[in-house]
């Protein structure tokens, strides 16, 4: 289904009314809208349609909404689809039972209709964007280090080490354990990403310990072999069994254990640039932006942006830019957290709930205070059962054209950094607002600088200060305010920032790479 088309929701409830009025809404918000009064009439259509989302009661007659959601979720076909239980019941006995049988959320009757709208849209946007990419196998081992990591595990030392020398030789980092329950603690404690095993060991044999990895989430999709010297037909297969990568005989030597894994080391980097390539084209087909293509015309102001995803990876980093009225903008720059491969996903999540949750922020407070507008938003992440579970930093900040004012809040973010053209100095200006969603008030407060012709002020992530030198040194914000003292009035104030940074880190980012800077003409 095209991302522009009316996606669709199943409504259960056994009270018409309530039925009625959310159909009501939905429809009027551009949604296909399908009704049920109890379970069995809600299962057959499901089965029979195409159906994006559930909003469904709690107490009914037939069967209660937690057993529904129950049977729901063991049907494969349903298990992403977004389940949120509309209630009266606000226990947290009751919003652990909705996690616990799966639902994604709860809205408490009587419900706030511009809530309800948000979750919905922000939940589908959510599902879609898993059923595109997110059921691959575990991207952390998807996408192959530099230097791979391989976890040898054998109770023969000599023969280990022996291994682990050809090994190193060959340009992988390899790691001994001379027992299974050494390699399981190793595994767990730094996941390799290949694992090599002998068969016969004491206690736990290999057979055994790759079984036990099998019941490990983080642990079971890391291609696995046997090095072994049993060699009969019955032992390979029960190794295949057990969903192996290969299978080598100790007898063939170093060199083709050195060959069997630098082909499983280049199968993995074939597998991560199509995944690479699927998590653009993903992105793409749902129109989905993290980071806007160019940055915004504002009269008085010249706003210009640098970002850099980590590996080429869309990422943990989010900019965007919203005009307020004719003579406000705000500016916002947020950085889920998880590092480099782990943060894709929320981070689309993420864009897609804040811009939503901003927008509906815009349109109840009465003024344009950052602070306002950042409470907004973080009392709706907060109250998200799932999205709660992510915590970010967000800054926001919003600039008049005509009173050349601008107002900053922040939640748990870096400090924004101004610089004073006429007298050269440089201040930090630090927010004391906790992380988006780490609590129900995050203590945000607005701060104001008034700014004069050619006065700048940057915003930046952590993937800036935190990137490091072939030293170890992080470039840190004393460093970036070397570079903003030596910005010139007549100066792309991006371009030394820029520079500096390239040749500080030799272009070894760490994370992803996002600058904002606001001068004022």
């Amino acid at each position: 289904m095209a991302n522009d088309e009316k996606k669709s929701v199943l409504i259960i409830d056994d009270d018409v009314i309530i039925r009625k009025l959310l159909n009501h809404q939905l429809k009027h918000n551009n949604y296909n809208v399908y009704q049920a009064e109890g379970p069995t009439q809600a299962y057959d259509l499901l089965n029979n349609n195409k159906i994006d989302l559930v909003l469904c009661d709690v107490t009914m007659d037939e069967m209660n909404g937690f057993d529904f959601c129950k049977k729901v979720r063991e049907n494969e076909n349903f298990r992403a689809l977004p389940f949120v239980f509309v209630t009266a019941k606000t226990s947290m006995e009751d919003k652990s039972k909705a996690l616990e049988v799966g639902g994604d959320d709860i809205i408490t009757k009587p419900f706030d209709v511009n809530e309800l709208i948000l979750k919905v849209q922000t939940l589908i946007r959510r599902s879609e964007i898993y059923k595109v990419y997110g059921v691959k196998k575990n991207l952390e081992q998807s996408f192959a280090q530099k230097t791979a990591k391989i976890l040898l595990v054998d109770d023969d030392h000599s023969l280990a080490k022996l291994f682990q020398y050809n090994l190193s030789k060959a340009g992988f980092e390899c790691e001994i354990a001379t027992s299974a329950e050494d390699g399981l603690k190793l595994a767990r404690a730094n996941v390799p990403d290949i694992i090599v095993s002998d068969i016969m060991m004491p206690n736990i044999d290999g057979f055994q310990f790759r079984r036990l990895l099998l019941t490990d989430n983080n642990l079971r999709s890391v291609p696995f072999v046997f090095l072994t010297s049993k060699g009969e037909e019955k032992d390979i297969l029960d190794g295949y069994d057990l969903g192996i990568a290969d299978y080598v005989l100790k007898t063939a030597g170093p060199r083709v254990v050195v060959a069997k894994v630098s082909a499983i080391i280049k199968s993995l980097g074939k597998e991560r640039q199509k995944i690479v390539t699927e998590l653009h084209q993903a992105a793409d087909s749902l129109r989905i932006k993290v980071v806007p293509d160019n940055s915004p015309e504002f009269a008085g102001f010249d706003i210009k942006h640098w970002h850099i995803p980590f590996h080429g990876i869309p990422g943990g980093d989010f900019i965007d830019y919203f005009p307020l009225d004719e003579d406000n903008m705000a500016v916002v720059l947020g950085d889920v957290m998880g590092k480099k491969w782990g943060a894709w996903y929320f981070a689309f999540a993420y864009a897609g709930y804040v811009r939503s949750a901003l927008r509906v922020a815009l349109q109840t407070i009465n003024e344009f205070s950052p602070s306002q507008i950042l409470q907004q938003v973080n009392k709706s992440v907060y109250q998200d059962a799932k999205v709660s579970e992510v915590f970010a930093t967000l800054s926001i900040l919003t600039i008049n054209k005509k009173t050349k004012i601008a107002k900053y809040a922040g939640a748990g973010d870096l400090p924004i950094i101004y610089k004073n053209n006429a007298s050269g100095s440089i201040e930090t200006v630090r927010s004391k607002g906790l992380l988006l969603g780490f609590a129900e008030q995050g203590n945000y407060e607005d701060m104001t600088v008034k700014l004069d012709k050619d006065d700048l002020i940057i915003l930046v992530t952590d993937g800036i200060i935190e990137s490091r030198d072939s030293n170890g040194n992080q470039f840190g914000l004393e460093k970036l305010k070397e570079a903003m003292a030596a910005i010139k009035p007549e100066d792309d104030p991006v371009e030394p920032i820029k520079s500096s940074f390239i040749d500080f880190t030799k272009e070894k980012f760490e994370d992803d790479i996002s600058l904002i800077t606001i001068k004022a003409k």
